[in-house]
């Protein structure tokens, strides 16, 4: 195996397996939906917030790394987050979840590809790399899945 295929499935099984961290599935499962909205005392995010910031922010990350012609750039921060801290109906946390993975395993597939050069600066953007764009995040999502189990626990725990 090259150096560089061991770096791609070592970045890959970083984003997609918990190693020192807790996995986002097992976060997100048996989440009290019925409490999706409610921000606990003393922490700045609901479960919803922090869920909907992820999968915004992975997606935005995901289409930046496709090309320029798939990105639409969003608004910090006002576009990362949801405008409620509820979800707006039943569907909503199920359809976020989903679109999460789905956009995760898209990533790890651009990772995978041989012909992506991990160090070559995307030429529509200003120096960003995949390789930065993976680390961006396994860095952001690790610190924003630990938020969210804080979250559940405080809405779990008697």
């Amino acid at each position: 195996m090259s150096s560089d295929e061991a770096l791609r499935k070592q970045l890959v099984d970083s984003i997609r397996h918990a190693h020192a961290h807790i996995m986002f599935e097992d976060t997100v499962k048996g989440f009290p939906l019925e409490k999706a909205g409610v921000r606990p005392d003393g922490l700045p995010h609901s479960g919803w917030e922090l869920l909907e910031h992820l999968r915004i922010a992975q997606h935005d990350i995901y289409t930046f790394s496709v090309s320029a012609d798939a990105y639409h750039e969003v608004k910090w921060p006002d576009d990362y987050w949801p405008a409620l801290p509820e979800p707006p109906d039943a569907g909503a946390w199920t359809a976020s979840v989903q679109q999460y993975l789905i956009d995760q395993r898209a990533f790890c597939d651009l990772l995978m590809d041989p012909s992506r050069d991990l160090f070559a600066p995307f030429v529509w953007g200003q120096g960003q790399t995949l390789l930065r764009e993976a680390l961006l995040i396994l860095d952001h999502n690790s610190y924003h899945v630990g938020q969210l189990l804080l979250v559940k626990k405080a809405l779990t725990t008697p």
